[in-house]
């Protein structure tokens, strides 16, 4: 088990701010998956999912709990998600996840934020083929035998497995699988006990871009822009 591949992140966000995102983010995470399955979490898997990211990122029970009453009220907001493709600076493809409740909204922060600053905003099938979507778990090293854990979850649809970072340069598991086998590998960890820091889709970008450092900051500005958005939930690109 070797280093896993995982492109530049975009990580110049203050401390609590890049936090107070991580809880809106998931906040809505948490209000979709109970407006599509109900609150309860033991017979809704992706709702479970949500929490457990939740979790990863120390929110607090009572912010996750809120986070569920308001789905259920009358008065909720209801989120579509969606996708935007398009090019930052210099080719490089780019990817934002929204959950929005205004689409019309967020089509007119997120279009300015790449033609203003050297890219452009593509039509939808435009970028998306340059990726491909997988499943992504994050979990922490623990008392497991790692080349046993990599082999059983083969069966269960394991397409990688390998090292990578968190935020604070503390060693973490990468477990990734195809898409479609994403519930599979959610279950596989549950039966082991073992709990993800986050759970989630990712788009890997099937070839990469490699930029000197003047061009890549270009670049990173329209990310930071874009992740900074209230209604961007990700930011994927093929920026190393």
């Amino acid at each position: 088990m070797g280093r896993i591949f995982e492109v530049r992140k975009a990580a110049k966000f203050a401390r609590w701010n890049r936090i107070a995102k991580q809880f809106s983010k998931i906040g809505k995470e948490i209000e979709i998956a109970v407006k599509a399955g109900g609150p309860d979490p033991d017979s809704n898997p992706t709702l479970r999912r949500a929490i457990q990211n939740g979790r990863g990122v120390n929110m607090p029970k009572d912010l996750i709990e809120r986070a569920i009453k308001r789905a259920m009220g009358k008065d909720s907001t209801n989120y579509e998600e969606v996708l935007f493709e398009g090019y930052a600076p210099h080719g490089v493809a780019v990817l934002v996840e929204t959950a929005t409740d205004n689409n019309t909204r967020t089509v007119g922060n997120v279009r300015p934020i790449f033609n203003k600053n050297g890219g452009n905003l593509g039509n939808a099938g435009s970028v998306a083929f340059q990726f491909t979507q997988v499943g992504s778990f994050k979990i922490k090293p623990g008392e497991f035998d790692e080349e046993e854990l990599e082999l059983e979850l083969i069966d269960y649809g394991l397409s990688e497995m390998g090292d990578s970072e968190d935020d604070e340069g503390n060693r973490i598991i990468v477990i990734r699988c195809e898409f479609q086998e994403f519930g599979n590998m959610q279950h596989a960890l549950e039966e082991k006990d073992i709990e993800p820091i986050s759970a989630e889709t990712d788009w890997i970008p099937n070839s990469t871009v490699s930029l000197d450092e003047e061009k890549a900051e270009e670049v990173m500005t329209v990310i930071d822009k874009l992740e900074q958005d209230e209604d961007v939930q990700r930011v994927f690109h093929n920026l190393v």
